[in-house]
């Protein structure tokens, strides 16, 4: 069981399964957030401290998020950056979910119509506010 403590801060990070999964992420057991270049998102990765937990959710393919990570290395610079303006953070996985729990879902739910990924829904790093991921790994089919 994951514990929480008043701290912790909670995100929702976006990738393309295709291109990164979370398949991927339990293979390697320690991946790279990199490519993110949106001045939003790439505060929120800034602003991530290790111990944070992200869900992370599978965008374009299966719009669902699938699992939980949490952060591992914060403060990086994007090594995919030539420039070294943009951050990256190194995340590890925590748990999949038992259900996926889909953009669909979410939409449909109104306890969660306020939700950065639906109001700023091109923002591939967004934060989660504690209610919202409450509700969410409810829906997941409880704590993990």
């Amino acid at each position: 069981m994951i514990r929480i403590s008043a701290d912790t801060q909670l995100w929702l990070m976006k990738s393309e399964p295709d291109v990164y999964s979370w398949d991927d992420l339990v293979a390697e057991g320690e991946g790279t957030w990199d490519g993110v270049r949106n001045h939003l998102a790439a505060r929120n990765l800034r602003t991530m401290k290790e111990g944070d937990l992200a869900f992370f959710y599978h965008s374009n393919i299966g719009k669902e998020i699938v699992g939980v990570a949490t952060i591992s290395v914060p403060g990086l610079t994007d090594p995919t950056d030539p420039d070294a303006k943009w951050a990256a953070v190194k995340v590890k996985p925590v748990a999949k979910l038992a259900h996926p729990v889909s953009l669909k879902t979410i939409k449909a739910t109104p306890d969660l119509a306020d939700m950065e990924l639906l109001r700023l829904s091109r923002l591939s790093v967004s934060a989660v506010r504690r209610p919202e991921w409450d509700h969410i790994m409810g829906m997941a089919g409880g704590t993990i």
